[in-house]
């Protein structure tokens, strides 16, 4: 069995299935923060469900909170896993990933991933292409940024395979962008600051998925650094 505690394991199923979210040709805006903690079958792992299509093999946004010394056995991600470390420190047997890591395991990977301090991640599961075979590991803090399309903007690009892009973006504060349209949809998670369009403002925590051919016209007066995601979303909404 798998569970969804941003991890695919052994253990007794701890989810019924469920469609949260799931449904692409709609837009989601969810403040994480303000979601209940959830079980997952290890008593020191909990998470807040984002966006779930399944049961504990389920592709799957979450929040995961892994407790001081919880850990997993070696388990397989048969599609796939992209982390964000948001706090603390996550390790597996091929090392440790403090808080800014970005890692993504590619389709048909195993490890035995746990926490000896605890740490808190933005997990997605089972949405990677099985010919996409890439294993990335970014610290964002020692990696090197490139300028964005306008002043004050600053990427760091974390992978692209086919029409899907993924990224760091850092606003200045005062930034603004062009209206522009989104192909293949748009997947953000706010990391620090506050990231704002024409709809609304949305604070460190907050998760927003917008789908094929929408269009905002994004900025920050405050400054922000989001975690991008384009181009992945099924332009059917399916």
């Amino acid at each position: 069995m798998r569970n969804n505690a941003g991890m695919e394991s052994t253990t007794t199923s701890a989810i019924a299935p469920v469609r949260l979210n799931a449904d692409h040709r709609q837009r989601c805006v969810l403040d994480s923060l303000a979601l209940d903690w959830m079980p997952s079958p290890s008593p020191l792992v909990h998470r807040r469900l984002l966006e779930r299509d399944g049961g504990e093999v389920a592709r799957a946004t979450s929040v995961v909170r892994y407790g001081p010394g919880a850990r997993f056995e070696r388990h397989l991600h048969e599609l796939g896993e992209e982390i964000v470390v948001l706090e603390g420190v996550l390790q597996d047997e091929q090392g440790s990933y403090p808080a800014g890591t970005y890692l993504r395991n590619p389709p048909g990977s195993a490890h035995a991933p746990f926490s000896e301090q605890g740490c808190l991640l933005l997990v997605k599961l089972r949405h990677i292409d099985p010919l996409d075979q890439e294993r990335v590991v970014v610290n964002l803090h020692e990696a090197q940024w490139r300028p964005g399309l306008v002043p004050g903007l600053s990427v760091l690009p974390l992978h692209s395979h086919g029409t899907c892009h993924t990224a760091m973006v850092r606003w200045a504060p005062g930034t603004f962008f062009q209206p522009h349209r989104h192909f293949g949809g748009e997947e953000i998670f706010v990391l620090d600051g506050v990231f704002e369009d024409e709809a609304g403002r949305y604070p460190a925590g907050t998760w927003m998925r917008s789908p094929h051919l929408s269009q905002h016209q994004p900025f920050s007066r405050e400054g922000c650094l989001i975690f991008v995601k384009t181009g992945h979303l099924d332009m059917d909404g399916a």
